[in-house]
């Protein structure tokens, strides 16, 4: 389906100046032939004819169309496409014509649907729901809009189940191709995030694993969800755009937007990291403190200050490591006898 674009039909202001003047005739004849008729040999020709136009004339003024910047509508001809208004203007089309919008009753959790009606407004401060179903717009709105699709729960490449979701930024190209090749745009573009989100994410480890290849060359690389997420969300992009090209949708861009692991293993996983960080400031504290008793060692010998035998420089090298890896303040003993 191609997409026909409908631009010399913005001429709706010379129709509606034309079908009122059109009706200020007809009641202008109505009342000359109701005149007319009362007069002997009067004909009831103009009488008629202007009743009719006063009956049929309103059928012009719907195919008058007002759009805003930004807005579209998709047009249909008993039941053949005909073309697609784009742009800010006052249109006028074939009376006969209807708009066509499946996903207009859709409402996702995305800008653009959000209700704001005052009749909502005030309903719901009342408790009331309302249905806007009569007061659904039909125009199809190209601007950019985002997807906050719900948070789910997948497994990663080493099975660790997580909590993801994303915020995809997208907006309409083809008007032709997302009304007519897909059955609801928004439902289809919710469907195609959601299994293009599973696919990515189970490439990638949570955190940094060894042993893992993330970018299918067959090496191992340090790729994670975590650490890479800027990559991770392009690839999500990319296999988005490539699902709903049919559907002329085009997706701007794709933001991870919440990442943790699952709420039944997340305990555990903290604890691990825990260790982890405790692991790695020890292992700190330890090269510290040996390069330390390294330097006094130096410093003792360069200057001369003491002799010390072997079991002498072990006992001084245990103690000073008990003091600067100990996780109290040290308690020192002073020695008031003779060296040994």
């Amino acid at each position: 389906m191609e997409e026909k674009l409908l631009s010399n039909r913005k001429n709706g202001m010379t129709v509606l100046l034309a079908g009122i003047l059109v009706y200020v005739a007809a009641i202008a004849g109505a009342i000359a032939g109701g005149i007319a008729i009362e007069q002997p040999g009067g004909s009831p020709v103009l009488f008629i004819l202007s009743m009719i136009v006063l009956c049929t004339a309103w059928i012009v003024f719907l195919g008058l169309k007002v759009l805003k910047p930004q807005e579209a509508l998709v047009l249909t001809l008993f039941g053949k496409y005909i073309g697609t208004l784009k742009g800010d203007g006052f249109y006028f089309v074939n009376p006969f014509c209807v708009a066509v919008n499946p996903a207009a009753k859709t409402k996702l959790s995305q800008s653009g649907d959000v209700t704001t009606h005052p009749m909502v407004t005030a309903a719901a401060a009342q408790g009331i729901n309302v249905d806007l179903s009569e007061m659904t717009s039909k125009k199809l709105s190209l601007k950019i809009m985002t997807l906050n699709n719900n948070k789910q729960k997948i497994n990663d490449c080493l099975g660790n189940p997580i909590e993801i979701g994303i915020a995809v930024t997208w907006r309409i190209v083809d008007t032709a191709k997302a009304v007519f090749n897909v059955d609801n745009y928004k439902e289809f573009l919710s469907l195609q995030c959601d299994t293009a989100l599973r696919n990515i994410v189970r490439i990638y480890p949570y955190d940094v694993a060894p042993n893992v290849d993330t970018t299918g060359d067959g090496i191992a690389d340090d790729g994670s969800l975590r650490g890479s997420s800027e990559v991770v969300a392009r690839r999500i992009r990319d296999e988005i755009q490539a699902r709903v090209h049919e559907a002329g949708i085009e997706v701007v861009e794709a933001r991870i937007t919440n990442l943790s692991y699952a709420t039944e293993i997340a305990a555990v996983m903290l604890q691990r990291q825990q260790a982890s960080a405790i692991i790695d400031a020890r292992r700190m504290i330890v090269d510290g403190a040996v390069g330390m008793v390294e330097m006094a060692l130096e410093k003792l010998n360069e200057k001369q200050l003491v002799e010390l035998d072997e079991e002498r420089k072990a006992a001084m090298v245990s103690n000073l490591l008990v003091v600067l890896c100990g996780n109290r303040d040290a308690q020192p003993v002073v020695n008031s006898g003779s060296l040994y």
